[in-house]
């Protein structure tokens, strides 16, 4: 029912946890528009994380719609709706409150006319479902809905990730949102929360070597999958030249080392094999699967060998890479890599098996070409005995 600006729809609240209210109603889903926008993931002029949506997928909106229009429809999911605190609950008058128990009343929704992000309401799960209704050729059509009221943005992101956390979701979708949690996630989501948030800043800093170039939902135009940017991150987190940053207390503290480290190495990469940089991976394998992933592995041998240095400048990288560039082909010819197996540039695959061959290759030249070479003195030791 519409009282002027404002509507209000018959809910019953339920309590869950410690004080956590639920509502659960049913709404037309032709009206959900008036009170309730879908937030598409963008980022800010600051480079933050703004909103939390994926964007829509036209071939399924369709095929609700279709489904829609068909005789005697059904859709028993319920759509889950985030309200901000101009939201309230009204329970019914003449009965007895019990403690725990449901109640039953009014949901007092106010209608703004205004832009969309200053609606009340977003929407957590059942953005397609939503958008399917509105553009049916049906007069009105109820749908299930269960909503809460959310204290901020960072909760609606929060309840965005676990509510679709089984479900088919774009991963790259979920790795830009879960830095900006700060509730206990899935295991599996926990872990890669904090590769997630260095990814971010190699992609976000306009210091950074991959500035721009790593391809995530808010960054479409990016070469490198952001995939093989976190694979790089977990391998050397787990048990390499990023590791032993993380014996310090102080998070903010072992991250930027860790960026450092990062934007050193990577910065070498770029200058020693600058003419294979920044091409698509069609045309690169050092911007693919495998070449990233391998020369993290790699990443992680140069810093071992340089390991009195907590954090080897960027000469230092650049001295210890130099020789590898006789035996790299990433972007023409083949790769040697012994007797009878010699790979055409193009034909390593991000696949388990080509990156542990590419891996065990590179590190092996470079352990013969410097290492065992006794290439010595980093830029940092000789600034150090100055």
């Amino acid at each position: 029912m519409q009282v002027n600006n404002t509507l209000l729809i018959p809910a019953l609240e339920i309590q869950q946890g410690h004080g956590r209210l639920l509502y659960s109603f049913a709404v037309d889903g032709k009206s959900v528009g008036a009170f309730a926008t879908i937030s598409r993931i963008r980022r800010s002029k600051e480079a933050q994380v703004v909103g939390y949506q994926r964007p829509e997928v036209i071939s399924h909106i369709n095929e609700i719609r279709s489904y829609l229009e068909s005789e005697s429809p059904i859709i028993p999911n319920a759509i889950v709706l985030a309200f901000d605190k101009r939201v309230l609950f009204k329970p019914l008058t003449g009965f007895d409150a019990i403690e725990g128990e449901p109640r039953f009343g009014h949901l007092v929704i106010p209608i703004d006319t205004g832009p969309d992000y200053e609606k009340p309401a977003w929407v957590v799960d059942g953005q397609q479902r939503i958008a399917a209704v509105a553009q049916a050729k049906l007069k009105e059509f109820t749908l299930a809905a269960v909503g809460f009221i959310a204290g901020s943005d960072t909760e609606q992101r929060e309840q965005f990730i676990l509510v679709n956390s089984t479900k088919p979701l774009p991963k790259g979708l979920i790795h830009e949102l879960i830095p900006y949690t700060s509730t206990r996630l899935p295991s599996r989501l926990e872990r890669r929360k904090f590769p997630a948030y260095l990814l971010q800043q190699l992609n976000q800093d306009e210091a950074s070597p991959f500035f721009g170039l790593i391809q995530t939902p808010t960054s479409p135009e990016g070469i490198v999958k952001d995939n093989s940017i976190l694979r790089m991150l977990e391998n050397s987190l787990a048990d390499g030249a990023l590791y032993r940053f993380r014996e310090n207390s102080d998070p903010q503290y072992t991250a930027a080392q860790m960026l450092k480290l990062l934007a050193n190495y990577w910065w070498a990469v770029r200058e020693v094999f600058g003419t294979a940089w920044g091409l698509p991976p069609r045309k690169s394998r050092l911007m693919h699967g495998a070449g990233i992933t391998s020369l993290g592995f790699l990443m992680d041998a140069v810093a071992d060998r340089q390991r009195d240095c907590l954090i080897p400048l960027v000469e230092d990288f650049r001295k210890d890479l130099q020789p590898l560039t006789e035996v790299c082909r990433w972007s023409s010819g083949f790769w040697d890599f012994g007797p009878g197996s010699q790979v055409r540039w193009n034909d390593l695959q991000n696949t388990s098996k080509d990156i542990q061959l590419l891996t065990n290759y590179l590190i092996h030249q470079y352990k013969v070409k410097v290492w065992s070479a006794g290439i010595a003195g980093t830029a940092a030791e000789v600034l150090r005995t100055r």
